[in-house]
């Protein structure tokens, strides 16, 4: 079960590194920012940005639709500052939860999120309230990480964790449980929208080891939220084991892919 306030602390101390350290995440903000571009139809007047980070996607709107009022949210306190320091007066920025978004119904025209949703604890509820702010005939367009993202690594840490994780606390609780596209579409099915449509497409980063694949994912602050502290005799063992599985599975001229599966959402509410 993920701990709102330990995701929020995560994001929060990490902020400062955030834009350095996400290479994938910058491609998923171009790729669904070029999406709206092309399917959108009537230009939207109120945007509401949640899981914002700091701001790259609403940047992408401020460009986009330089007449809309943009909004974003975010549960990092830190990240909504750097967001508002990016961004300046064009965008309300707001710090707050997405499972219980603080804007009245019917609120705007079109809700994103990019590589946000893959943390939150209730899906179901975030996907909810996502719905409820928006208006009759909107529109919410969300990408994020889903089941199969880290596929190399999880498998590698599980056939590890069987040799070495005995007594260690290192088993499957370390491993992040990514939302599947069955679960998402389990969800659609008991939501009001006129159409709604999932696609899941696939991006790789290379990395020079297993070490340096998790400084970078620790370093955006998700390290803490998917895998938990690291410490220990039998987590160290458990550890090499992976590193020297993955590299003999995966690794290609000395180094090694990671693979993230991203889900691609367009939602579309029925026209008054």
């Amino acid at each position: 079960m993920l701990d709102t306030s330990r995701i929020a602390a995560a994001f929060h101390q990490k902020a400062g590194e955030y834009d350095q350290n996400i290479r994938v995440q910058k491609r998923v903000v171009s790729q669904l920012a070029n999406s709206v571009r092309l399917h959108l139809g009537a230009t939207p007047a109120d945007i509401l940005d949640v899981g914002t980070g700091t701001g790259a996607l609403l940047e992408k709107f401020t460009a986009l639709y330089p007449a809309a009022r943009l909004t974003g949210i975010d549960i990092a306190p830190e990240m909504c500052l750097r967001a508002r320091q990016k961004l300046g007066k064009t965008c309300h920025i707001v710090t707050g939860d997405a499972e219980s978004l603080p804007f009245k119904n019917d609120m705007f025209d079109l809700v994103v999120s990019a590589s946000a949703l893959q943390w939150v604890e209730n899906l179901s509820a975030a996907l909810s309230e996502m719905r409820r702010v928006v208006r009759q005939g909107g529109s919410i367009s969300l990408a994020f990480f889903c089941d199969g993202t880290l596929g190399e690594m999880q498998h590698c840490f599980r056939d590890a964790t069987a040799r070495f994780g005995a007594g260690s606390g290192s088993g499957e609780s370390r491993l992040h449980r990514f939302w599947s596209a069955d679960d998402v579409k389990s969800i659609l099915d008991t939501m009001e929208f006129e159409r709604a449509v999932v696609t899941v497409e696939t991006e790789i980063d290379w990395y020079d080891d297993l070490h340096s694949l998790l400084r970078s994912i620790k370093n955006i602050g998700a390290g803490t939220v998917s895998g938990g502290a690291v410490k220990g005799l039998g987590w160290r063992g458990v550890l090499q084991e992976a590193s020297r599985l993955y590299q003999k599975r995966y690794g290609v001229n000395d180094r090694i892919p990671a693979t993230y599966k991203v889900l691609y959402l367009t939602a579309e509410t029925a026209r008054m």
